[in-house]
């Protein structure tokens, strides 16, 4: 592990779309801005994306993720593709560590780490993640699922409201849960909408290329094209909670309408400070948080 030093008026923590939108504005002020984070950590990254403004059709979400990378060295931006593995405050300096042993000493920080969503640890999930049928978010990918069967898992109020949502888009949903746990006017809502609620724990996600299929733990296999695996979000806040930062119950970051946290000089944006999960706005977000933090750094170096 190489142990270097850096200084920067900026660090951003984060290289999804919001991390990449605050690095190109914290860069574009003529501040001397660090981003670290690995590319493909992103949830954005190998997912087809057509929500997006000015995206007309299903684009890369890989490429856009590629070319928010260039934009960013374009203006300035140094990008350390690795993870972070700390992050404190010194003063009024904060430190941020590298996996590589790299030590970022900055001014002001951007977290936009995203969130690590709960999975079902089952044979087949891994294989079908990134747009081959395993899907985390229901209002982000519904469309892709037009007249098609689809499998929404998860016994809690999340997975009730993207079975009932799931009904509007596809041709079959079967609400899969090993217990409930959900509001009972929303288990009610999706019910009534038309899904069909399973409750055998799933034991395999199986396909080909794609989704074809889930088998139950009682043997029963059921056809899918997709499954949304809805078991809650949690929130990638071990290092928020480094710097000083205290989660909402969600494990959502609370920021004002700047991006700015509790604590000063640490601002957040994207899927760490709560849904909807959209590059809408994450980017939205990024550009506010970019712009705060490299205010911040320009008062705090006078």
């Amino acid at each position: 592990m190489r142990q270097t030093a850096m200084e920067a008026d900026v660090v951003i923590i984060g290289s999804g779309p919001a991390g990449l939108q605050a690095a190109i504005h914290a860069a574009r002020k003529k501040v001397s801005t660090v981003l670290i984070g690995k590319l493909e950590n992103s949830s954005t990254f190998e997912i087809p994306v057509e929500n997006y403004f000015g995206t007309p059709g299903k684009q890369s979400g890989t490429e856009l993720l590629m070319n928010g990378v260039r934009q960013a060295v374009s203006f300035g931006c140094e990008v350390e593709d690795m993870n972070v593995v700390s992050a404190e405050r010194k003063g009024d300096r904060f430190m941020v560590t590298a996996e590589s042993g790299v030590v970022v000493e900055a001014k002001a920080v951007v977290l936009a780490t995203g969130i690590t969503r709960n999975t079902l640890g089952v044979p087949g999930e891994k294989e079908f993640g990134n747009g081959k049928g395993v899907s985390y978010c229901a209002s982000c990918d519904c469309n892709f699922y037009k007249g098609k069967a689809v499998a929404v898992v998860g016994g809690q109020s999340e997975a009730a409201i993207s079975a009932e949502l799931m009904t509007r888009y596809a041709s079959k949903v079967y609400w899969v849960f090993s217990k409930l746990d959900a509001d009972i006017s929303l288990v009610e809502k999706a019910v009534s909408a038309g899904a069909e609620r399973i409750e055998v724990p799933v034991k395999q996600i199986k396909g080909d290329d794609r989704v074809r299929s889930i088998l139950l733990s009682d043997g029963n296999e059921v056809p899918v094209d997709g499954v949304f695996i809805e078991l809650g979000g949690k929130s990638s806040v071990d290092l928020a909670m480094d710097l000083g930062i205290m989660p909402e119950m969600d494990d959502s970051v609370k920021v004002d309408r700047g991006c700015a946290t509790s604590v000063p000089g640490v601002f957040a944006c994207g899927d760490i400070t709560g849904r909807p999960w959209q590059i809408g706005k994450a980017v939205g977000e990024g550009v506010v948080a970019g712009s705060a933090a490299a205010d911040y750094a320009k008062k705090v170096g006078q």
